[in-house]
């Protein structure tokens, strides 16, 4: 991040997103994670069930949070205020494919759900159709 100067990410194009998701964002601290959250934010995680109310408590969350997975973006989309990630995450030898929502508000985000997926083996019957992706 540039020096004491929170980024606005409302004004990100796909590209700009993209760099601050792989290069700047794994490299904040949760302190400057924060500044880049809304007053208001919110994180949801539906699988689980959980929500996490406030860019405080989503600080302490990451502060206490034992082992941090490593996170690989596949892409992220630009829209007017709305930022949709793919993520390829390793929690220690566990794998999930997230995609997260983000939704923005006075550049900064806002709005912030999480759906993980674990991989699955792909049924031989469509086998014809398809052909395998890269992990």
């Amino acid at each position: 991040m540039d020096e004491h100067r929170v980024p606005n990410l409302g004004e990100m194009n796909e590209q700009e997103a993209s760099r601050f998701l792989t290069e700047l964002l794994p490299k904040l601290s949760p302190e400057e994670e924060y500044e880049i959250r809304h007053e208001d934010y919110v994180m949801e995680m539906p699988q689980s069930g959980e929500r996490i109310h406030g860019r405080e408590k989503m600080r302490e969350f990451q502060e206490a949070y034992p082992n941090p997975p490593t996170m690989e973006l596949r892409r992220v989309l630009v829209r007017e205020g709305l930022w949709v990630v793919e993520l390829v995450s390793d929690y220690g030898g566990q794998m999930y494919t997230p995609v997260l929502i983000i939704e923005l508000r006075d550049g900064k985000m806002w709005r912030d759900t999480r759906y993980y997926a674990e991989p699955f083996e792909a049924p031989e019957w469509r086998s014809q159709w398809v052909e395998q992706m890269e992990p």
